[in-house]
């Protein structure tokens, strides 16, 4: 079908309510509360998810109920400003927590810097989208569908016609909100269950009993979560095991005593941090790299149709459907952002590096907004494109004379603004995309992107602080897996102190996978990550899977799962602010915290994980209720 007979679900000529007041209000709330979520939820597990679906869910159910009033443009508003809000975060987890590790060894950092780095990475990915949207979302409209954008358009316009579905999204944030207080709150049984093998040594498995990963594997679904078990069951069934079979009495670096002993003192835990954690982090290496290699020709075709056809109206159309901001603006916004990277004194990054910066990050953009087209936001591979970044980037800084901790600080503040421009990229184009469908204003639009961004980047840097303060960076409550990876990279660049032979394996095992036509990335990352967090999210996809399978509402699943994920992320939020609030020599966390006296144990934390996982099971086969 020809571009010029589509016809979006409002016309152009129909004006309705769109960036209003309201629409801007609540979207920045949504673009707060849902990036601080997402934050959570990415430094706890090291994956995020797209906020569009569940930002335009609240907003229908809100602006109805309050003001009684209904305008689908004025919805799709609230999404795209809210939406903006997770793609930062999950930008900026990948890469700044990597500063609070350093800061230890005196690396200076402070909240204005993270605010800058987050703002401007957004505002550049914005900017770099919108000479992209002609060719990306006009002009391939039949050939790159967008799913997520497709999908948020399909959710709002069910909405109009009448439905229940923001009642999904508030009953599992509820729901998940009680049980997560039950479990890292008043501690009544363990978040985390372990299990080993007497007859099988170094082999183990657990489970992290969570409601947003059982959300996070009900949005994957069942291939994508089987990948990431893959990945789980190679490291902990195959080499952990391997390791302790052969290792015995050798003593194998980064560890310090033989590997008998490291398994006699620390269990599998100890394997897996001193060994499988680099294969891990090899095969993630890899695999981003391999993505974006594959993903080159894209960005070439991309961005000759970007350079051809920019400022051109629709086939002629002159009318607000049409209407981008200006290219004065655009070009005026990066050169600005440019500048500031360069001149402003809390950013440690150079003329040369702020240029680098633009450079790189028009072709990530580039390929993030084209590959979330073709496969999705859930397998953009933006942390293949930081880590690409990091490596180049630390080993000029290297070979220029700008080594230890500035250098170090130098490279994670390019490619954190990297990594966040290629997320506000593919945000920016799923946003886009679902405008197009439902007859929005392009340039209204991004005009609520930019104010999103504003809005997140004023409090992501609060979050990260309070995170940091209240656990850590790289504990148990928060390991930080994505940040951990990419500080890695960037020490073994610079001081030369990774296991080279470790980091190898996973690499050729990458390529491997990538030969025999599975999936690279998601098997990489389930490599990577303790096999605790793959469990629960495979059940989430097996439950995916047989509700599709029986033709159920899957979407209301969808909506549920993102409620879950939610309410997970904001009372991990109110928790930690309780774990740095000081009552009578401890914390309000600690003074909660009721293990100590009843705990219903690991056996009791996993029955109560399987009756809770009922619930999205009921949330798939209810009967939607229409108006």
């Amino acid at each position: 079908m020809d571009n010029n007979e589509f016809k979006p679900y409002i016309p152009a000529e129909k004006e309705l309510p769109e960036f209003t007041v309201t629409a801007v209000v609540l979207g920045v709330i949504l673009a707060v509360v849902f990036g601080a979520a997402n934050a959570y939820l990415g430094l706890r597990v090291g994956i995020t998810v797209s906020a569009s679906i569940p930002a335009a869910v609240v907003s229908m159910g809100l602006i109805r109920m309050i003001l009684k009033r209904d305008s689908i443009l004025e919805n799709n508003m609230v999404q795209t400003i809210g939406s903006a809000g997770e793609s930062v975060a999950g930008g900026a987890i990948f890469t700044l927590p990597a500063l609070f590790m350093w800061n230890a060894k005196d690396a200076s950092f402070s909240f204005l810097e993270i605010t800058c780095i987050a703002f401007i990475g957004g505002v550049i990915g914005i900017l770099f989208m919108i000479p992209l949207r002609a060719a990306l979302i006009v002009k391939e409209h039949e050939s790159l569908s967008y799913p997520e954008g497709k999908a948020c358009a399909e959710v709002l316009i069910a909405g109009e016609e009448g439905g229940t579905k923001a009642g999904y999204v508030f009953s599992g944030l509820g729901l998940s909100a009680v049980y997560k207080f039950f479990a890292d709150g008043l501690k009544l049984f363990p978040s985390e269950v372990d299990f080993s093998f007497k007859r099988y040594k170094g082999a183990g498995i657990g489970m992290d009993v969570l409601p947003a990963l059982l959300g996070v594997g009900y949005i994957c679904g069942a291939k994508v979560t089987s990948y990431l078990l893959a990945g789980g069951v190679m490291a902990w069934f195959v080499l952990m095991p391997l390791i302790v079979l052969f290792g015995k009495n050798l003593i194998l670096y980064p560890a310090d005593i033989s590997v008998e002993q490291l398994f006699l003192t620390g269990g599998t835990w100890a394997i897996w941090k001193n060994y499988v954690r680099y294969i891990g982090a090899g095969a993630v290496a890899a695999g981003g790299i391999i993505s974006l290699i594959k993903s080159f020709p894209l960005m070439i075709s991309t961005f000759r149709y970007a350079i051809k056809g920019y400022g051109a109206k629709e086939k002629g159309k002159k009318n607000r459907q049409s209407e981008d901001l200006s290219f004065r603006f655009v070009v005026g916004g990066i050169i600005l952002m440019t500048l500031v990277l360069w001149l402003f004194p809390v950013i440690p990054v150079n003329l040369i590096s702020a240029i680098f910066i633009v450079v790189f990050g028009f072709f990530f953009a580039t390929v993030s907004s084209r590959m979330v087209g073709l496969v999705g936001s859930s397998n953009n591979p933006i942390s293949g494109m930081a880590i690409a970044t990091l490596l180049i980037s630390t080993i000029l800084l290297k070979a220029t004379g700008n080594t230890g901790i500035s250098g170090m600080t130098a490279a994670i503040t390019i490619g954190s603004v990297i990594c966040i421009i290629a997320a506000l990229a593919g945000d920016t184009s799923q946003d886009l995309k679902t405008g197009y469908l439902l007859g929005a204003t392009p340039k209204k639009q991004q005009i609520g992107e930019l104010i999103g961004v504003g809005a997140a980047s004023l409090t992501i840097g609060g979050v990260l602080y309070l995170l940091n303060a209240a656990w850590g960076y790289g504990s148990g409550e928060l390991p930080a897996p994505q940040a951990t990876l990419m500080k890695m990279v960037v020490e073994g660049v610079m001081e030369g102190n990774l296991p080279w032979n470790l980091i190898f394996v996973g690499v050729f095992l990458a390529i491997v996978i990538e030969i025999l036509k599975i999936p690279v990335l998601p098997f990489a990352v389930g490599l990577y990550l303790p096999i605790h967090l793959s469990t629960p999210m495979m059940l989430g996809g097996a439950i995916r899977y047989f509700a599709e399978k029986r033709k159920k509402n899957a979407e209301q699943g969808v909506l549920f799962s993102s409620g879950l994920i939610a309410g997970e992320g904001l009372i991990g939020i109110i928790l930690a602010i309780f774990a740095i609030i000081p009552y009578q020599n401890k914390s309000l966390g600690d003074m909660i915290d009721i293990s100590s006296k009843f705990s219903l144990g690991n056996i009791g934390a996993l029955i109560l994980f399987l009756l809770f996982s009922l619930t999205l099971v009921f949330a798939v086969k209810r009967k939607e209720e229409r108006k």
